[in-house]
C-alpha cells in the first residue's frame, strides 16, 4: 500500500486552472478519437497560409507584361522571378521570430496575425499598379505570415500520440493541396473581363485591375477562417509563469534530483547537434527549392509561345492542369499514401519517387511536339505525377523531421526548418525565370536547345536531393515500437 501511494502522484498528470494547454491535455485524455473539428482547423488555416504562395504563377507573366518593364518578351520570365522570390525572402526573414512568438505568447494568435495577413496584402497585391508595387506586397505577405511554423507544432500537440502522424499528414496535405489549388484560381479567375465579359464589363473595375479577383476570392476566404478561429483552441501551457507543459516540468524535477542523467543529457542537447534533425531539414530545403522552382518554370513555360519553346497555353489552360493535379493529389493522400507508406517506409518511398521523377521531368521539353487532346492528356499525367512525387517526399521528410526530436524542441526544429525552406525558396523562382529567360534565347543552340536546360537544371537538384537521401548523410531516429 505505502508502495502505491509514493507512485501514484508520479503518475497522475497536473492540470493547472485557466491553462489552456491543460484543457487541451484534458480533453485529449477523456477522447480517445481523433476529433474532426481539429483536423478541419488545421486544414483551413493551413490553406489560407498556402493559397497566395503560388497562385500567382499562371498571371504573373501577364502582370509583368502589362507593367511595361520588360525590354523584350524574353526578359518577362526574369522580372516574374523576382515577384515571385519576394514572398519566400520575407518568410524566410521572419519565421524563426514568429516561431518565438508562438512559444511565448501562443501558437493561436500567430495562427490568427498569419491569416489577416493573407486578408489585407494579397488583397493589395492584386491591386498592383507596377513592379515595385507587387514586390513589396509579397514581401510583407511572406514576412508577416508566420503560421505555417506555429500550426506544425499544433498539428502535434492538439491530438493524443498515436493520432499526430494523422495531424501531421494533414498539414503536409493541405499545404500541397493549397499549393495546388492557389495556382488553379489564378489560372481560372484572372482578366475576367476577358474570360467572362458577360459578367465583367469591359472599361469596369475589374477590367482595371485584371489581376485583383483570384486575390480578392482567397482573402475573402481567409477572411472567413480568420473568424472561425474565434473557436480555435489554445495547445500552449500557461501556469507559474512558464509556458512549459506539466509533463516537461515533472521531466525537469526528476533530472534534476538525479534520478534520469541520460535523459538530462538528451534534452540539453543543442538541436544543431541533432544530425537526424539536420540532414532531413536539409534534403528537406533541397527539394523545396525543386518544387517551387518547377511550379513556377511549368506555369511560365505553359503559357510562352511556341517559339520560344512554350506550350502557348492560356491560363485558364494552366488553371485545368493544376486543378487535375489538386483532385489527384487529395484522393492519392487520403486513399493510397498511408498503405504505400506504412509498406515501404517514408525513406525508401521518397527515394523511389524522387528517382522516378528525373526521367519524367526531362521528357516535358518534348512535349511541345504534341497538340491537341494527345497533348492534353500527356500534360496532365505528368503534371499529376510531378505533385504526387512532390507530395509523397515532403510528407515522408516532414515526418522525419518531427521524429528526430521531442516535445519540447519541436516548435524550435519547425522554426528552422521554414526559414531553410524559405530561404531555398526564394531563390526558386528568381533563378527558374532567370534561366527559362536565358533558355528562350537559345531556341536554335545546337547543344540542350531552348528549356532543355530549364529541365535539365531542376532535375540536377532533384538528383542531388535523391543521392543525400542515403547513408552517410541521411541519419534516420530510431523510434521505440
Amino acid at each position: 500500500m505505502e508502495e502505491e501511494n509514493i507512485e501514484e502522484p508520479l503518475l497522475r498528470k497536473q492540470y493547472y486552472e485557466n491553462c489552456p494547454g491543460c484543457k487541451v491535455d484534458q480533453a485529449k485524455e477523456l477522447n480517445k478519437d481523433v476529433t474532426f473539428r481539429n483536423l478541419f482547423y488545421i486544414w483551413m488555416a493551413v490553406l489560407c497560409g498556402t493559397l497566395p504562395v503560388s497562385s500567382l504563377f499562371p498571371f504573373v507573366y501577364f502582370m509583368v507584361k502589362d507593367f511595361n518593364i520588360a525590354e523584350t518578351e524574353e526578359d518577362i520570365s526574369g522580372y516574374a522571378g523576382y515577384v515571385g522570390s519576394s514572398f519566400m525572402l520575407g518568410r524566410c526573414l521572419t519565421s524563426v521570430l514568429w516561431g518565438m512568438i508562438s512559444d511565448r505568447y501562443g501558437r493561436k494568435p500567430v495562427i490568427i496575425i498569419g491569416i489577416i495577413t493573407v486578408v489585407v496584402f494579397n488583397t493589395l497585391f492584386g491591386l498592383s499598379l507596377n513592379l515595385w508595387m507587387a514586390i513589396g506586397m509579397r514581401f510583407l505577405l511572406g514576412s508577416l505570415n508566420g503560421l505555417l511554423g506555429p500550426i506544425k507544432a499544433y498539428a502535434t500537440e492538439i491530438f493524443r500520440e498515436e493520432n499526430q502522424a494523422l495531424g501531421l499528414s494533414t498539414v503536409v496535405a493541405a499545404w500541397g493541396v493549397g499549393l495546388v489549388i492557389g495556382p488553379a484560381l489564378g489560372g481560372y479567375l484572372a482578366q475576367p473581363a476577358t474570360k467572362y465579359p458577360h459578367l465583367f464589363p469591359k472599361d469596369s473595375f475589374w477590367d482595371k485591375f485584371p489581376y485583383f479577383l483570384p486575390c480578392f476570392i482567397i482573402s475573402a476566404f481567409a477572411f472567413a477562417v480568420a473568424i472561425s478561429c474565434i473557436w480555435f483552441p489554445e495547445t500552449l501551457h500557461k501556469h507559474n509563469g512558464t509556458n512549459e507543459s506539466p509533463d516537461n516540468a515533472k521531466a525537469s524535477e526528476i533530472e534534476s534530483s538525479g534520478e534520469d542523467k541520460d535523459t538530462k543529457i538528451q534534452k540539453d542537447k543543442s538541436i544543431f547537434l541533432n544530425w537526424p534533425l539536420m540532414s532531413s531539414i536539409i534534403i528537406f530545403c533541397i527539394f523545396s527549392l525543386h518544387d517551387i522552382t518547377y511550379q513556377e518554370v511549368f506555369s511560365l513555360w505553359a503559357v510562352s509561345p511556341r517559339r520560344l519553346g512554350g506550350l502557348d497555353f492560356t491560363t485558364d489552360d494552366v488553371g485545368n492542369v493544376l486543378a487535375i493535379s489538386g483532385i489527384a493529389i487529395i484522393i492519392y493522400q487520403l486513399t493510397l499514401y498511408p498503405s504505400v507508406q506504412k509498406a515501404c517506409g517514408p525513406v525508401t518511398l521518397a527515394r523511389i519517387t524522387g528517382a522516378l521523377s528525373i526521367p519524367l521531368l526531362q521528357c516535358f521539353p518534348f512535349m511541345t511536339m504534341l497538340s491537341g487532346l494527345t497533348l492534353d492528356i500527356v500534360i496532365n499525367i505528368a503534371s499529376v505525377l510531378m505533385f504526387i512525387t512532390s507530395e509523397t517526399i515532403a510528407t515522408g521528410l516532414f515526418l522525419l523531421q518531427n521524429r528526430a526530436v521531442e516535445q519540447h524542441q519541436r516548435g524550435a526544429a519547425n522554426g528552422i526548418a521554414m526559414t531553410g525552406m524559405s530561404a531555398f525558396k526564394a531563390i526558386g523562382p528568381a533563378a527558374g525565370g532567370a534561366i527559362l529567360t536565358w533558355s528562350q534565347k537559345r531556341i536554335n543552340a545546337s547543344f540542350l536547345p531552348g528549356t532543355h536546360v530549364v529541365f535539365l537544371a531542376l532535375n540536377v537538384v532533384e538528383g542531388l536531393g535523391v543521392l543525400l537521401m542515403f547513408k552517410p548523410f541521411l541519419s534516420v531516429k530510431c523510434t521505440p515500437s
